[in-house]
């Protein structure tokens, strides 16, 4: 069986970086942008950086803001029917994975018309056309969406995420402009930063993880655990680090999937609102000592990558519960919350693990699970 990489046409990294897009834009011969942002950026003008790069350029372009925290189908198909109305001929992505998934939906359903239920496109879906092209500018250090072929988007009638995996939809060019990242809250960056760990950490461990992903994802968590609290505290160098470091996981996990952290994750999303980052740095740790035995040596590089001494004198056990322990003692640092106490009601439970079963994620956990071990794993966490 042979290994798929895929990867953007072209990426840029470093401050500045956002100047590029007008080049790439006319260089392509695009005449007109469907700029996807959403409301928040909008009204703190994170978004202008971008867009007065356009005018500065003399490019034509239209704003759709119509994009939730947890996009929804909603979002998709008025997006779908704004870009049809616009005349763009291409999209440019400005935010976090709410603005990149939506953008995605909209590019791949506006080159697959065949595709128009979003619902069909849930899990791998059989397009035929790459979406419309996409330039992602992400304003957040944790999705890697500008970089990913996964976009997720709500069923809100249903309460569930639906995790749509297409290699049409990668974004043709990428963004990552630490200076888009500089006004993130401290919250939101802890969230996003814990969940480009949560990343690098199960596509380095998931059953599909082989000699190329392992590179990226170790390199990940070698950069996100020296940068984040940085970040956090928005010094330059963390910024810069978080910036690199959660598009190098996504360069990774995207060709290999993920496991049950995401899939436990995304249905909190879905019923509670919860921000996705959170949702997983919460889950993280407990989902590494469930994987343990089912993960060889690999624990003992975590450890590594995260800065741990001395890992080649500790025994499996010590160096798995090492690792273990600096996953969560940088989540504590960054003032992640220890339980799920404060989100989940425990008569949601049964539905939860249903749910995270179900989950595109769940087949490429290294640890085979049922929905009976998914609950319980959840009711540690209360």
């Amino acid at each position: 069986m042979a290994n798929r990489f895929v990867l953007n046409e072209r990426s840029y990294h470093g401050k500045g970086a956002i100047q590029e897009i007008a080049n790439e834009a006319k260089g392509r011969g695009f005449q007109k942008a469907f700029v996807c942002s959403d409301p928040d950026l909008l009204k703190f003008g994170v978004t202008k950086k971008v867009t007065d790069v356009l005018e500065a350029a003399g490019l034509d372009y239209e704003i759709y803001s119509n994009i939730k925290a947890n996009p929804t189908i909603e979002n998709v198909q008025t997006g779908v029917a704004a870009f049809e109305k616009s005349g763009a001929d291409y999209l440019i992505a400005i935010g976090g994975g709410s603005s990149m998934d939506t953008a995605k939906a909209i590019g791949i359903i506006a080159a697959n018309p065949e595709f128009a239920d979003v619902r069909s496109l849930e899990g791998v879906a059989d397009t035929k056309n790459p979406a419309k092209p996409i330039i992602a500018v992400p304003t957040t250090a944790g999705t890697a969406a500008e970089v990913t072929i996964n976009y997720v988007i709500t069923d809100a009638e249903k309460n569930r995420k639906m995790v749509c995996v297409d290699p049409h939809d990668i974004p043709v060019v990428a963004i990552v402009d630490p200076d888009m990242m500089s006004s993130m809250p401290k919250g939101l960056t802890a969230a996003t930063g814990m969940d480009a760990l949560t990343h690098a950490i199960e596509g380095y461990i998931t059953k599909g993880a082989w000699e190329l992903s392992d590179m990226f994802h170790l390199k990940a968590i070698e950069i996100i655990s020296r940068s984040l609290r940085g970040a956090v505290e928005n010094t330059p160098e963390g910024r810069e680090g978080m910036a690199l470091g959660q598009y190098v996981a996504g360069m990774g996990f995207s060709n290999v999937g993920l496991g049950i952290v995401h899939s436990m994750a995304h249905p909190l999303g879905a019923l509670y609102d919860t921000p996705h980052g959170v949702a997983n740095a919460i889950i993280l740790p407990t989902v590494m000592e469930y994987n343990a035995p089912a993960t060889g040596e690999k624990y003992r590089e975590i450890a590594r990558a995260m800065g741990v001494k001395g890992v080649d004198e500790m025994s499996q056990e010590e160096y798995r519960k090492a690792a273990i322990d600096a996953v969560r003692q940088l989540s504590q640092d960054v003032g992640i919350p220890a339980d799920l106490k404060e989100i989940v009601k425990p008569e949601d439970v049964a539905f939860l693990s249903q749910s995270a079963y179900d989950d595109a994620c769940r087949p490429g956990n290294p640890r085979d699970t049922s929905v009976e071990e998914i609950a319980e794993l959840y009711k540690s966490l209360l």
